[in-house]
């Protein structure tokens, strides 16, 4: 099994080769019957034919995967990772790199940092400044909420059960609250004003308070999932100053604005975040999955993450320059996963990348006069970033249902209905470089 094989090597790479010079369709949902057919008796103890296994996967499992990085879809958050970083990924995972140690990986890991220091240096952030790569927007708030808890309570001199609390808006991503469940810190919600928490709310909810003071942070968004909205930043980061408050900013998606001039200045304030998430393999063209998670202080997180065991005590030393991503995360065991944004931005440098995430941005204002101009159509907010949301007047939940599914149906698009204060709407969420304006008119053609 662990001999070189030409001929499969020949075959998977054929396949990769096919993948990244075809431009593959939306795909289509699979049914569970026809599948559960397809895979029936495939893993056993004899082996298979490679080119049959593989065939299987492009004929039949394949076509059931919706095409996140089609430009044609526009739900939820889509990806579009470039070629270089999706095949620089191919050969990071076949490079079998353990990213967890300086000790055994020096060189991915200083590359890593490499891209952590470019975006904490687009955030403003300190040049002490540093974390790491994690899976994901949810791993990454859930290991920044614990060492804003661990921090809080060790300053604060409370024990392991004291009550503690974090602010939070109702409009934070689910995995904030999640995180906040998982490790047992109540949510203080803050009322917000059109869907935006500021600064002076958060005072206010806080001098309101019959006891405040078990408040340790607050958590604020730089652009919202479902309609790209960043919050009062500047003012928020005050407030977290005056009372003592740790700053979190979940930039997931919103955060790769910061390269683009034109929005550039919604940020204020997010130098002062205490710790930041982006998700590269959003709108920053990474694979999946890719999300950097930096401190302001790396410091605060070593003590709450590492971990200690007599098999890792090689891995912990007092030399500085040595950077552990494992202690910076609840993760031990990890994939190098910033490579491939890492060998992206070497290779096309970030003035590509700023012009593709102002393509972005010029696609959703764009559309959103379109909507404007149409009668049957209603803009629901002026975009800020990416995402338009947007109603077709007269028209029910069920109506949205079914004109998503017609678009999938027809390959036309991915464009999944959302919810807006009690009510179904659509919504576009561009990202894509090569999504058009006409890819857009088309769309919104069939909802005449």
């Amino acid at each position: 099994m662990h001999t070189y094989d030409p001929a499969l090597t020949d075959l998977v790479l054929g396949s990769l080769r096919d993948r990244l010079s075809n431009r593959p369709t939306l795909n289509h949902p699979g049914e569970g019957d026809k599948l559960g057919r397809a895979l029936a008796g495939l893993i056993g103890p004899e082996s298979k034919d490679p080119a049959e296994v593989l065939r299987l996967w492009t004929e039949q499992l394949a076509p059931t995967a919706i095409t996140v990085d089609s430009p044609r879809f526009l739900s939820f958050v889509p990806a579009a990772p470039t070629q270089a970083a999706a095949l620089f990924d191919a050969l990071v995972s076949c490079s079998s790199i353990q990213g967890v140690s300086w000790l055994l990986a020096s060189g991915p890991i200083a590359a890593e940092n490499q891209v952590l220091r470019l975006l904490a240096d687009l955030a403003d952030m300190p040049t002490a400044a540093g974390g790491c790569f994690v899976s994901g927007g949810s791993a990454g708030n859930l290991s920044a909420l614990v060492t804003a808890r661990d921090t809080a309570r060790r300053r604060r001199g409370l024990g392991r059960y004291d009550r503690v609390r974090f602010a939070v808006s109702d409009q934070a991503h689910s995995s904030i609250g999640n995180a906040l469940r998982i490790i047992g810190v109540e949510p203080f919600t803050v009322p917000n004003r059109d869907h935006r928490l500021t600064g002076p709310a958060l005072r206010a909810a806080l001098l309101a308070d019959a006891d405040p003071s078990d408040v340790i942070g607050v958590a604020a968004t730089a652009g919202t999932t479902n309609a790209g909205i960043i919050d009062d930043l500047a003012g928020i980061a005050t407030d977290a100053r005056e009372f003592d408050l740790w700053f979190h900013v979940d930039g997931a998606y919103g955060g790769a604005g910061l390269l683009a001039p034109s929005v550039r200045d919604r940020y204020r304030g997010i130098e002062h975040a205490d710790s930041l998430v982006i998700d590269p393999h959003k709108w920053l063209f990474a694979p999946f999955d890719c999300a950097a998670l930096l401190y302001r202080d790396p410091s605060l997180a070593r003590v709450a993450h590492t971990q200690d065991a007599s098999y890792l005590d090689a891995l912990h030393t007092d030399d500085d320059t040595q950077w552990n991503p494992s202690d910076y995360a609840h993760h031990l065991s990890r994939r190098a996963r910033g490579l491939p944004l890492w060998f992206s931005l070497a290779v096309h440098g970030t003035r590509a990348y700023s012009d593709a995430i102002e393509k972005a941005l010029t696609l959703a204002r764009t559309t959103a006069s379109l909507i404007r101009n149409t009668p049957h159509l209603e803009l629901i907010r002026e975009p800020e970033l990416s995402a338009v949301l947007f109603r077709r007047i007269g028209w029910t939940a069920e109506d949205y249902s079914e004109w998503s599914a017609r678009l999938l149906a027809g390959q036309t698009a991915f464009a999944a209905p959302t919810g807006w204060e009690g009510e179904t709407v659509a919504r576009f969420a561009f990202l894509h470089p090569e999504t058009t304006m006409e890819i857009v008119e088309e769309i919104v053609g069939t909802m005449a």
